[in-house]
């Protein structure tokens, strides 16, 4: 026997004082189960993430597929009663034109010979905003006054106020409309906030730059209707999206 060879007993013996020892190939099998597990639960994470993309997705498109129905609904029902609005702005403005209704110059009060394409306007827009699982998508309905570019010098806030004023009288027309006045009030969106709002712009958004005539002034005094959709939160997309890169 050489004298270099290890007696097998020795290496038990080895082996009986070290209890904790590992070979290489259990290290390599318990950390390879780690990876397995890391990866895993990267896989799940990334997917719950990506789902949440998807749907948040999913909720813009719907959002945009509602109110786009909403104001062609509105435009059909008005135009069987021969009252014709137009459906601008992406989907996302219901546009009454000035010969369905215009203001005279400086003054805000809706013409006598008006009224009742205003009410007729406030009708069809409640009931469509009403309809099943429309208003949940709805955040604001902004009733935007506008004016031409003459100054409205009478007025302490000139063409602010002005159309400012106009956008009001409109409201206050539907608010106070006996049929359908008061539910129209009561709307609320989803954060609990009514859901109509008034804006004015003076003359900052004029379809008529040159107002060569009447015709471009009177294009000017107009009203619109903004749709605004309730939208998923842009900041936990945005963390999300972040992450998933």
């Amino acid at each position: 026997m050489s004298l270099f060879t290890t007696p097998s007993h020795s290496k038990r013996h080895i082996d009986e004082e070290n209890p904790y020892w590992l070979s290489f190939s259990d290290i390599m099998s318990g950390l390879l189960i780690i990876f397995i597990l890391a990866s895993l639960y990267l896989m799940i994470e990334l997917k719950d993430k990506i789902d949440f993309i998807d749907t948040a997705v999913i909720e813009m498109a719907k959002s945009s597929q509602v109110r786009a129905e909403i104001l062609h609904e509105v435009q059909s029902e008005l135009k069987k009663k021969g009252v014709q609005v137009d459906v601008v702005d992406n989907e996302s403005v219901l546009r009454i034109p000035s010969d369905q209704l215009h203001f005279k110059q400086g003054q805000f009060e809706i013409p006598e010979s008006k009224t009742t394409t205003v009410t007729l306007i406030g009708k069809y827009l409640y009931q469509a905003i009403v309809k099943p699982e429309r208003i949940k998508y709805i955040d604001t309905i902004f009733i935007e006054g506008h004016t031409d570019s003459v100054p409205a010098r009478r007025l302490p806030k000139g063409n602010w106020g002005l159309s400012a004023l106009r956008a009001i009288v409109v409201w206050d027309h539907w608010r106070l409309n006996p049929d359908y006045g008061k539910p129209l009030v009561e709307l609320r969106n989803k954060k609990g906030d009514p859901i109509f709002s008034v804006s004015g712009y003076s003359s900052t958004r004029r379809l008529d730059k040159t107002e060569s005539d009447e015709t471009g002034l009177r294009k000017n005094r107009r009203i619109d209707i903004r749709f605004t959709m309730r939208q998923p939160d842009y900041q936990s997309i945005t963390n999300v999206q972040k992450q998933v890169q």
